[in-house]
């Protein structure tokens, strides 16, 4: 663990200087860890993994090729912002697959959560295995392993960490964010010029929206979610919680209520409104959202949203519940 333990003497990055002086340091160290070879990247668009691909992006520019899978479980927006960002602006080697129908195929009809997960997981290695394998000369793997991850999970961060792959194909791992915090991760991101809403990203869990549209993942009630939690979003934005509130988003559970649409019955789905704050995500609380911006959200979802008839705000703290509902 010596080579996994923060050096004490590493200033804590709070400003810009400190965040360039890092990038200094490690285009450095990278460029003399890399050489001329190839690294592989799996961006997710997670602050992590953008800030990473941005760091090798100026350190070694072409060498780097990044895989960005689309599971069809991330917010609306993402992959577009992805593709945006790095393919675009930052002419990264950037190779997007879209697996959107290969995930919601393995996982339809499939309702208990952790089961959900594994599908997610595993189907992800595998088309990272068949993307690694379509490309020659790799012999590094770069992730976005940061402090705490070292901290609580051992030395690889595993929701990134692809040790899953046959034994051909384990890489030599380069991580550049080891010792980072995710506050002065944000600090670094925000120097080398990624976009804010990247940078300041919330927490987003691994199997992304899978998890928020609860029991067995359909592509209508999937839809309902990633447009509600859009909404929720811009709304939260407008009027000044987007920075305020630690994290915030949707459920659609998997059951349908009555209601009233057009002055006929509507068996429909509800939607949870989750806002929560926490420290260290062992323990929340409920952030007190104005009750008018509440009714003027529940007034855009039920008109804006195919399938959604009710709007519910989740009051309850962790404990006794937790921050996600899966």
């Amino acid at each position: 663990m010596a080579d996994n333990k923060r050096p004490a003497s590493m200033e804590r990055i709070t400003t810009s200087e400190l965040a360039n002086a890092f990038i200094d340091e490690q285009l450095a160290a990278l460029r003399a860890q890399i050489g001329d070879k190839k690294v592989l990247l799996a961006l997710s668009g997670g602050v992590d993994s953008s800030v990473v691909a941005a760091l090798l992006i100026k350190a070694v520019g072409k060498q780097l090729t990044c895989v960005h899978v689309n599971h069809g479980l991330l917010r609306k927006g993402e992959p577009e912002q992805v593709i945006e960002v790095f393919r675009n602006q930052m002419d990264a080697n950037l190779v997007y697959v879209d697996a959107v129908d290969r995930f919601l195929n393995k996982l339809e009809g499939v309702a208990e959560p952790e089961r959900k997960r594994k599908i997610i997981g595993a189907e992800f290695i595998r088309v990272f295995e068949e993307e690694a394998r379509k490309l020659d000369g790799i012999e590094f793997l770069a992730q976005g392993t940061i402090y705490p991850d070292i901290l609580e999970s051992g030395p690889v961060k595993a929701h990134h960490n692809v040790g899953g792959l046959p034994e051909d194909l384990q890489f030599e791992l380069v991580e550049p964010l080891k010792f980072l915090f995710k506050d002065e991760v944000r600090v670094v991101g925000t120097a080398l010029g990624l976009p804010a809403n990247m940078v300041y990203r919330q927490p987003f869990p691994g199997p992304g929206l899978g998890v928020r549209c609860t029991g067995a993942i359909t592509r209508d009630r999937l839809e309902a979610v990633r447009e509600s939690d859009a909404i929720l979003r811009e709304e939260f934005a407008k009027n000044g919680l987007a920075g305020k509130v630690w994290q915030y988003f949707t459920i659609v559970p998997d059951f349908k209520t009555t209601g009233v649409k057009n002055d006929l019955r509507a068996y429909e789905w509800p939607v949870v409104i989750r806002a929560v704050n926490t420290r260290d995500a062992m323990t929340a609380t409920v952030e007190d959202v104005p009750f008018s911006l509440l009714q003027h959200i529940t007034e855009r979802i039920t008109h804006e949203v195919p399938g959604v008839n009710r709007v519910l705000f989740d009051l309850t703290p962790k404990p006794t519940g937790t921050i996600e509902w899966e």
